[in-house]
């Protein structure tokens, strides 16, 4: 794989794991959540679940970068960008959850 195209992919599987929380009542978008109150899960949950896609989406860069040449190591500046940009890659799916009217 080239490198241009491991950086749109990761783009959009960013995008697509960043907004997964929020559009689906499944954790992770596989297990059923019976347990909480009417199987919808409460916002913290939804929260831990970003998280771990968050380091999914992270350890897959690395391995496109380490796949191409060489990885590059980071300190947690770089961490805490990426997190913020993955937040913002979350804004639609949780404006279309809390802030718009049913």
């Amino acid at each position: 794989m080239n490198q241009s195209a491991a950086v749109w992919l990761l783009i959009v599987l960013a995008c697509v794991a960043a907004n997964l929380p929020f559009i689906n009542e499944r954790l992770f978008a596989v297990i059923p959540v019976q347990r909480f109150n009417n199987g919808i899960k409460p916002f913290w949950v939804r929260v831990l679940e970003l998280l771990v896609w968050f380091c999914v989406i992270g350890l897959l860069g690395m391995l496109f970068e380490r796949m191409i040449g060489n990885a590059f190591a980071q300190r947690w500046e770089f961490y805490v960008t990426a997190l913020t940009l993955f937040v913002v890659l979350a804004f639609p799916g949780f404006v279309v959850r809390y802030l718009l009217k049913r």
